[in-house]
């Protein structure tokens, strides 16, 4: 066999399982302007040095690190889990590494404290290792811990001091941590690659959404009336379908009807015409790009955001039709394809072929649609149904946006397969829609929030748990009257830092097409509602999102913990984060009343009685470690939300 490589010998220290990793650094973890990263990783050698380690960062391209310590975790059980912290304050890639090193010193003075405890009689040998430690510490350091150092040195080095005083000068707390303030890191080990880490803005984790269609509120005019209202009830994004010209050919008529009549409006998801555009134009009848970038910049005064639609689809009279053949697909016939995922069928929506030839074009051609939005102060963008899109595409056309804007965000809407649905978050959107929607049940709630909160997903997937949209009237709605409304939006506003609601959802709409349907009965989707903000709803969403703003313990899906309840009628959960406690109890009947107990655990950390506050109604109660009494009964209370105070 070959000897071993003599240029350099094999490190000693080990930093295994380093954390937030993704899928072994294939993606980037990601992280919020303002958070504090977490950063872990197993760090042990061999035999038994004392260690150290540090977290590096740095922004991409930066030359200059930044650093913090690391610690043992379970120091108390001698374990090898290290962890720190990193602060991030700017948007774009960053690069994390971990460096680990032998303190030589603190080894040293650990050596010989125990063989001091042990009473053995001569340290001469020792005392001598100790002095020349001691000296290099003392070219490294400078000011007060350079005086100190040398002052142990000297009573080291002296032979008239008696070995007991020696002990004593060089045993002390404070001499072993001015020797750590200027650690020696020859010979130290790091990680052989850095952790990527994708910062974007608080935006990407934390809003309050609601959807509505612009022609139902007197266009982009009307909407901008609005605004002060939507800023009082303490919405932060107002998401648009789309907003671009509607086509004419095969346009859906009520209901879906495959006849329109005169003066029906069609799918503003059948996009475009030849005679007033495509994906970069605006129906004229909701104003003008000058009334549209009014809008936007009235929006950010009362820091809301407009956020569009971006759906990669057209009408059959869409100018790429005729402009652009190739990027279509045609049948052997030379008929077009229209849309369908079965039994839905969309006969006035074509889909581009993203296999055709030109498919670089069509590509640039996409990326020029979402500049072009933002170049309008778009900063938001819900992508529709992603999932039916290269995968490719995305990390692409994502990576080129945020290299000229990191600003921007992408909210997937991709209602698909959890592996689809992971894999779009990893290659770069930053929020998803998620499986909440049909979640109702206690157990298959605290499951599926516990997985986002707590398993390797929390480095990566963002959820926004909207409770309804224009295509999901769910059942659970449909038939529960406006308690069900109630219990759903404070699940949505309480367990998801990001959530959303569709208009109608604060007057409590439910009418579905058919008892089976999650479709409503005269969709938005395809007739002009005359929308307005009076429903019965609305002081409970304005207190919500208030609260929400208010406590750190709600802007963030991790620091949840379902707590018992001895009924599956109710769902109580704690939410913790930076001393902030917020403790949660639904009845998820909404046609009876439930009684149990919120058994809160000693883990939480809270005092083994204590007050809280319902931030919904005012009232105070005293609750405790162990289990509190709750009824919640429908038409009297739906929910606690209990601040504890401080």
């Amino acid at each position: 066999m070959p000897g071993p490589d003599a240029s350099a010998p094999p490190p000693r220290i080990q930093i295994q399982r380093p954390s937030p990793l993704v899928d072994c650094g294939r993606y980037a973890a990601k992280a919020c302007v303002g958070d504090a990263v977490p950063v872990e990783a197993d760090i042990f050698r061999d035999g038994h040095d004392v260690l150290r380690a540090i977290v590096r960062w740095r922004r991409a391209g930066e030359r200059r690190w930044r650093e913090a310590p690391m610690v043992r975790t379970d120091a108390h059980l001698d374990g090898d889990r290290w962890a720190g912290e990193i602060a991030v304050d700017a948007c774009g890639r960053h690069e994390v590494t971990i460096e680990a090193w032998t303190d030589r010193f603190a080894s040293w003075h650990d050596e010989v404290r125990r063989k001091v405890a042990a009473d053995q009689p001569d340290l001469a040998g020792e005392l001598s290792e100790g002095a020349v430690l001691l000296e290099a510490a003392r070219e490294r350091a400078s000011g007060e811990d350079a005086a100190l150092i040398a002052h142990a040195l000297r009573a080291l080095t002296d032979a008239e001091v008696p070995q007991q005083a020696k002990l004593d000068a060089v045993l002390g707390a404070e001499l072993l941590a001015a020797v750590e303030r200027h650690p020696d890191r020859q010979h130290l080990t790091r990680l052989a690659a850095p952790l990527p880490l994708d910062v974007e803005r608080p935006r990407a984790r934390f809003g309050a959404w609601y959807e509505l269609f612009p022609r139902s509120w007197g266009g982009f005019k009307g909407v901008e009336k609005h605004l002060d209202r939507f800023a009082e009830l303490g919405f932060d994004v107002l998401y648009f379908p789309p907003i671009h010209p509607i086509g004419r050919r095969n346009r859906k008529g009520k209901n879906n009807a495959l006849k329109a009549g005169r003066n029906d409006p069609g799918s503003p998801w059948a996009i475009g015409n030849r005679e007033e555009g495509g994906h970069e134009a605006i129906h004229p009848e909701l104003g003008t790009f000058e009334d549209f970038d009014r809008l936007v910049a009235a929006a950010r005064e009362r820091d809301i955001e407009i956020a569009l639609d971006f759906a990669i689809q057209c009408s059959a009279d869409h100018p790429w039709l005729t402009e652009h053949p190739e990027w279509f697909q045609h049948r052997p016939d030379g008929t077009l394809k229209y849309a369908e995922n079965p039994p839905k069928r969309y006969q006035d929506i074509y889909n581009v072929d993203w296999d055709c030839e030109d498919w670089p074009g069509l590509w640039d051609a996409l990326l020029g649609i979402v500049r072009h939005w933002v170049a309008h102060g778009v900063k938001v963008f819900r992508v529709d149904n992603p999932h039916t899109k290269p995968f490719g595409f995305w990390e692409w056309l994502i990576a080129e946006i945020h290299r000229d804007d990191p600003d921007v965000v992408f909210l997937a809407e991709a209602f698909t397969r959890r592996k689809v649905m992971q894999a779009l978050a990893k290659l770069g959107f930053s929020q998803s829609y998620t499986y909440f929607t049909w979640k109702n049940g206690r157990h298959e709630l605290s499951e599926y929030v516990s997985e986002l909160a707590n398993t390797e997903e929390r480095f990566y997937f963002r959820p926004n748990f909207f409770a309804n949209t224009p295509d999901i009237l769910t059942s659970y709605l449909a038939t529960g009257g406006q308690p069900a409304f109630e219990a759903r939006l404070v699940l949505a506003a309480t367990l998801s830092p990001s959530y959303g609601i569709y208009s109608g959802y604060e007057s409590s709409e439910s009418v579905p097409v058919r008892p089976d349907s999650e479709e409503y009965l005269n969709s938005e989707k395809y007739e002009v509602k005359r929308r307005r903000l009076d429903g019965a709803l609305l002081p409970m969403i304005a207190r919500l999102n208030a609260v929400r703003r208010e406590h750190p313990a709600l802007q963030r899906v991790e620091g949840v913990t379902f707590l018992d309840t001895h009924n599956d009628g109710l769902v109580a959960y704690a939410k913790q984060q930076a001393g902030d406690t917020v403790l949660c109890v639904v009845n998820l009947d909404p046609h009876n009343a439930n009684e149990g107990v919120a058994v809160v655990p000693a883990h939480l950390g809270l005092a083994p009685s204590f007050a809280v506050e319902d931030v919904l109604g005012g009232e105070r109660y005293d609750w405790r470690i162990g289990p509190n009494y709750v009824r919640l009964a429908p038409g009297e209370r739906q929910a606690h939300v209990l601040a504890v105070v401080r």
